[in-house]
Formats: C-alpha cells, structure tokens, sequence
C-alpha cells in the first residue's frame, strides 16, 4: 500500500511539474499585453496595495492559479515578489507572477530530483523549500547589478543638479533637463522620468520622491530625496545642501575605494594557495625528486 501511494505521489509530482514548467514556458514566450489601463490608474492601484498582477488570480481556476493563490497566502511573500519586481525596474517580462512561477518551477524539480534520488520524504520536503528560494540568488544578483549601475550614475547627476539649480531653475525642470540631454537612457534616467511623469500626473512631489527612492532601494538615493523633502518643507538653498551632499559623497567612494584596495591584499591569498604556491613547489622539487628517484642527488 505504502509503495503505491508513493507511486501516485511521484506520478501527481511529475504532471504537476511538467504543468509547470508548460505555464512557464508560455509565461515568458507569451507577446506582451497591451496595458489596458493607464499609467495612472496602475499606480493608485499601487498605493492601496492593490495587486494588479496577483489580484488577476482566480482562487478557483486551473491547480496552477489555485497553487498560486495558496502561495501568495503566506505571510510577506506577495510583498517580497511585488518588492522585487520592482527593484528590478517594473519589467513586463518577468512581472511577480512570473517570479512566483519560476520559484514554483524550481521546487518541484528540486523536490522530483530529491525524491528519485534519494526517495526520502524528509530530504524531499527540504529540498523544495530549498529549490523555493533558489531563483532568488539570481534575481538578487541582478537587483544588485542595476543597483550598482544606479549608483554608478548618480554622483554626476547630483552635480549637474547643483550646477542647473544655481541657474535659477527648479530641481524638477533641473531633473527634466539632465534626463533629456542625458546621451544614455540608464536605470537611473528612467526612474527619474518615471518620478516626473508621476508629478504631471498629479502626485505631490514629496510622494513622488518617496516613491523614486523606493523602486531604486539604494541608501545614497533615500538620503538625497530626505534632503531635497527638508529643503522643499524648511525653505532652506538646496544649491548647497547638494553641494555638501555631492562632496560627502564623493568621500565615501573614496573611502570604499580604498577599502577595497586593503581587502584586496587578503583576497589574493585565496588563489595563491590554492594555485600558485603548489605550481612553484612542483617546479622546484620536481628536479629533485627526479633525481632521487633515478638513484641519487647527482652531487
């Protein structure tokens, strides 16, 4: 009895991820859908926290809308997928519910190789969890790649700003200006096009800065939007609160850099052990230990 459940359980495992890997397969190869709704009506659906990907789900559908429903119940994971979509820069392709059903994807190989390998429920079990998680080291990674490219950019925009305010213009046409002129349309320039079209759209502007210095997750930014938000409350010159700001910056990336340049000496141990130090051993012994071999030292 007990190996015919198990039977069944394998075979339920296998259509279940070959369904998976079906939905996902046509997930991502699917055209783009035309955005029925305008820029405005997604972004109050936003602010209510309002899902516009996972609110689509029918709790009643197929088994993968009723597994997605299921998952999305557990406490702080739709809000881990919808932070991580949009850290990632609000892609089409991959939305959250295409997050969701890659790491659905990946539990069910990991657990369907566990199982035919080891046929243990414990380390199965463990394994699913286990491939659960796995797509966020890779996601993870790419959050911290466009991050980085973020914070590449951002000390000669805060300069230019500083330059453009001290012409008399206000920090949004400053920002319009340095995005239009800009020769490359990177992440930042996009997310800062994203905050003034959200201004002309009717958000205030303290909201709009809130909400720029959230898609891009970045410390440096938070406490450039925090300045510019005392500025704009307190009346204080933002011509010099960027130009402090741009100098302390600029300290920082000095004082990393320099970190950097001291770790490198401890990491450069790693390899010369592992590789270098038994090549050159091998070069000078080998003679030696030839020599012994052959029937004495030849001295």
């Amino acid at each position: 009895m007990s190996g015919s459940w198990m039977r069944y359980f394998l075979t339920l495992l296998a259509a279940l991820s070959a369904w998976g890997f079906f939905t996902a397969l046509r997930n991502w190869l699917s055209p783009e859908p035309d955005a029925a709704a305008t820029d405005l009506t997604q972004l109050t659906k936003k602010d209510i926290n309002v899902s516009t990907v996972f609110g689509r789900i029918n709790p009643k559908g197929s088994i993968v809308d009723r597994l997605d429903y299921l998952l999305i119940k557990i406490p702080g994971l739709e809000s881990k997928l919808e932070e991580m979509h949009q850290l990632l820069g609000r892609p089409k392709k991959p939305s959250a519910l295409n997050i969701l059903h890659l790491k659905e994807l990946c539990a069910l190989a990991f657990g369907a190789a566990a199982w035919f390998g080891t046929s243990s429920v414990v380390i199965t079990i463990v394994l699913v969890g286990i491939g659960f998680l796995f797509p966020d080291v890779f996601i993870n990674r790419k959050i911290r790649e466009r991050q980085s490219q973020i914070l590449g950019d951002f000390p000669p925009l805060v300069d230019l700003a500083a330059l453009t305010l001290e012409a008399g213009l206000d920090y949004l046409t400053a920002f319009d200006r340095i995005i239009k002129s800009s020769a490359k349309r990177g992440p930042l320039e996009t997310e800062i096009g994203t905050m003034l079209d959200e201004v002309s759209l009717g958000y205030s502007r303290r909201d709009a800065l809130t909400r720029f210095a959230r898609r891009t997750g970045i410390q440096e930014i938070r406490s450039f939007v925090s300045l510019i938000i005392q500025s704009d409350e307190l009346g204080t010159s933002l011509v010099d609160l960027l130009r402090n700001y741009a100098a302390d910056m600029r300290f920082r990336r000095l004082s990393r850099a320099e970190k950097l340049a001291a770790q490198a000496s401890t990491k450069m141990l790693i390899p010369l052990i592992i590789f270098i130090f038994p090549t050159v051993f091998i070069m000078m012994l080998s003679p030696m230990i030839k020599s012994l071999i052959s029937g004495g030292l030849g001295f």
